[in-house]
């Protein structure tokens, strides 16, 4: 292990460190926001759906702007600015409430602020691990951002529920020292510079972006089946507070370790897919992964009937686990159809069409529950919203995502036909379709 670290070297070891913590504080802000809507100003169903909505506004409207503006910046001094404006924005929240004007609007411009300095962030350092660890160390230094992501994932929600027990509003004090940690860990770093990509137009970029995805018939299919999933998703994580406060009742410290042992599923899905992987391979795994992540939400209409910390545990620990086998075998599946110099730009158009969507689910999962409640009930009207949301995915994103998978076999069966000298016309047909 100690050669590991020597190896990837100190610069990146102070990014890791920066960002494990970070990390932590991002769950407890999306756990904390919420409650606090729901729990201190008594918000109603529309105001936390809009709230919500801030959270992912940053990404349709940022993605593509950041990924150009970013390679044209000092990357390093861009990490600890988006770091610092966390860091001020979130801790203005506890100040407001202890002098009393704590207000919805409030959140909501400090949740797009901190949306916005996300995307420009996560941009950011990934092409910082570019620049500071050689590349053929670079699967090692993901592959360890990601261990700590997951792991965020699950002790952060439980973290975040313990400590509103016990601080309440004031532990986004917490949340906001987090940032101000990664900015000191990342100012500790040596200069690396940016500004590779001043040369190049930027609507050249954008174009070849988005080109990208939509020529591409498996990526065209990605990318329609990303989107159909992301207008169910985000309103049933939207909504998800809403049913375990409101309509079963759980209490803070409840509902965080259940978000906890649900994230089980997604650390437990991100060991076992390269495993499935390379037994069906990811082509096939795609289309099954995306049907059972939106079939298996229909486990919260269990919650009213059974212990309701179980259902929703198990609900959303196969909610994340399927997650995340689409999410690495279409990342696996695109990565091969797009060539190195435009993995970037790619990447930003698919998370521009893909994520721009959620804002808008977010806000509409707020609106229906808020419609809803007074002639149903609260029970009633985030369970049935739940349910549509997850019929969304099941029954629409399987569609674009299995012709994709079909693609790809017509692909597989024209290059095994060219490898083994089948001339045939039926052959030859087949490969030039699939081009």
């Amino acid at each position: 292990m100690i050669r590991d670290r020597v190896r990837l070297g100190r610069d990146f070891n102070l990014l890791w460190a920066g960002q494990t913590v970070s990390y932590v504080g991002d769950k407890i802000n999306l756990f904390v926001i919420p409650t606090v809507m729901i729990l201190l100003l008594d918000a109603s169903p529309f105001e936390v759906g809009v709230v919500g909505m801030a959270q992912w506004l940053a990404i349709p409207l940022l993605s593509m702007v950041a990924g150009v503006l970013v390679d044209r910046w000092d990357l390093r001094r861009t990490l600890i600015w988006c770091d610092l404006i966390r860091f001020g924005v979130i801790g203005i929240l506890p100040v407001a409430w202890w002098f009393d004007f704590l207000s919805v609007p409030l959140i909501f411009a400090s949740v797009a602020v901190v949306s916005a300095m996300t995307v420009f962030f996560n941009i950011g350092y990934i092409a910082t691990i570019a620049a500071v660890v050689p590349s053929e160390n670079r699967v090692k230094a993901f592959s360890r951002m990601e261990t700590s992501r997951t792991t965020s994932e699950v002790v952060g929600p439980a973290i975040a529920g313990g400590i509103y027990q016990l601080t309440g509003v004031f532990s986004l004090i917490i949340d906001a020292a987090t940032y101000l940690f990664s900015a000191g860990a990342i100012r500790s770093m040596k200069p690396y510079g940016g500004g590779a990509g001043r040369s190049q137009p930027m609507w050249v970029r954008f174009k070849r972006g988005f080109q990208l995805n939509w020529n591409d018939r498996v990526l065209r299919g990605t990318m329609l089946a990303t989107l159909l999933a992301n207008i169910g998703g985000p309103i049933f994580v939207t909504v998800m507070p809403q049913l375990a406060y409101r309509g079963l009742g759980l209490s803070a410290g409840t509902f965080g370790t259940v978000m906890s042992v649900a994230a089980v599923g997604a650390v437990a899905g991100a060991l076992l897919t390269q495993r499935v992987s390379r037994l069906l391979g990811p082509a096939r795994v795609m289309p099954w992964a995306i049907f059972l992540h939106s079939a298996v939400g229909l486990g919260v209409l269990a919650a009213p009937e059974l212990p309701a910390p179980i259902v929703l545990g198990a609900t959303l620990a196969a909610y994340g686990f399927t997650l995340v086998m689409y999410n690495v075998s279409t990342a696996a599946v695109r990565q091969v159809r797009v060539p190195n110099e435009d993995q970037a730009i790619s990447q930003a158009a698919f998370r521009t069409v893909t994520w721009g969507i959620i804002p808008i689910a977010a806000f509409v999962g707020g609106v229906v529950v808020d419609a809803l409640t007074e002639p149903l009930g609260s029970l009633d009207a985030t369970t049935y919203t739940m349910v549509a949301a997850t019929l969304i995915g099941t029954f629409f994103a399987w569609v674009p995502i299995a012709s994709a998978h079909r693609r790809l076999k017509r692909e597989e069966e024209a290059a095994a036909a060219a490898a083994a000298g089948d001339d045939t016309p039926e052959a030859l047909t087949e490969e030039v379709t699939a081009k």
